[in-house]
């Protein structure tokens, strides 16, 4: 029998700042229920109701965006590890990473390496502007939720991709709010 060691795994948590890790198929219902244990640690830890929303937003914008793709890819399963810590800053990180194709993933890249140098009078020029261009114009995914999760974000935000020997790739993304 494999056995986990838990204690290990829960020092390596409290060092590392995580509050709530999860790693396996993504459902709405799951999302939604994670959400309500975000949303509700967030309340008992008093945290301002704007941050509070930012973070919950952030999270529910990641998650979904993983479930739309691996549903418009027809993959068999929505599989990520998604990630809520505090830095000693007292920063939030939302992180998910998940699978994906890599000229999906190099994709993601160049569009946060667009945002990355933007401010966020620039930001909000480039939602507004986003959101009067014309439906067939705007590319699927990675769009107004990508800029408003940088809005959002107190950094710009960071992507990393690891491609597999299979020719696909691990996608990951971290906000800092």
């Amino acid at each position: 029998m494999h056995s986990v060691d838990l204690f290990a795994l829960q020092q390596r948590y409290t060092e590392q700042g995580i509050l709530l890790c999860f790693n396996g198929p993504l459902s709405s219902s799951l999302i939604e229920e994670i959400g309500k244990a975000l949303r509700n640690h967030m309340e008992s830890q008093a945290i301002a109701p704007s941050s509070a929303m930012d973070v919950f937003g952030v999270y529910i914008e990641i998650t979904q965006n993983i479930r739309h793709y691996f549903q418009t890819r027809a993959w068999p399963e929505a599989v990520a590890t998604v990630v809520i810590a505090r830095d000693p800053a007292g920063h939030y990180l939302v992180s998910a990473g998940n699978r994906v194709r890599t000229e999906d993933g190099r994709a993601l890249l160049r569009r946060l390496a667009e945002l990355a140098p933007l401010d966020k009078a620039a930001l909000r020029a480039r939602y507004k502007e986003q959101m009067r261009a014309p439906r067939a114009e705007v590319a699927s995914g990675a769009g107004l939720g990508l800029i408003d999760m940088a809005r959002k974000a107190s950094a710009p935000l960071r992507g990393q991709l690891q491609e597999l020997a299979d020719g696909s790739a691990f996608f990951s993304l971290g906000v800092s709010i």
